[in-house]
């Protein structure tokens, strides 16, 4: 199983950034935080990074449910959702796997809420991969 969903888009950072919000937003996720992972670093310890950004994705129902079901499955929330830069200049997008949260826990509530997670962030990243690129 991969740690991550993962798509490539052709649309510039900024551009993809703004995309995985609205695509994340059509899905019924919140932002509720986001961190620029690059700038915190270079203005932390000086580290040169290619432009990166963590997006902390939360869709209350998925996290009543999952919490529901597995109390202690709180430290995986919010799902967080990379958009970055790669070393060959692509804009990449990615966010964990939910299924990892059934080799946490088990059960048939947490393995649906995992299903409907995945189903719904794989959704958002591929139709940011899909955008057309002006």
């Amino acid at each position: 199983m991969d740690h991550a969903i993962t798509v490539t888009t052709g649309l510039p950072f900024e551009a993809a950034l703004q995309a995985t919000r609205e695509r994340l937003s059509e899905e019924g996720f919140g932002i509720l935080s986001e961190i620029d992972l690059a700038g915190t670093l270079k203005a932390k310890i000086g580290a040169d990074l290619p432009p990166q950004v963590i997006l902390g994705a939360c869709r209350p129902p998925l996290a009543h449910a999952a919490i529901q079901a597995e109390p202690s499955i709180g430290v995986f929330l919010p799902c967080n959702v990379v958009v970055r830069v790669d070393e060959a200049g692509r804009t990449v997008v990615q966010a964990m796997n939910p299924d990892f949260m059934t080799q946490i826990a088990s059960g048939a509530a947490l393995a649906d809420v995992a299903a409907d997670a995945k189903a719904r962030i794989t959704r958002a990243l591929d139709a940011v991969a899909a955008a057309p690129v002006s």
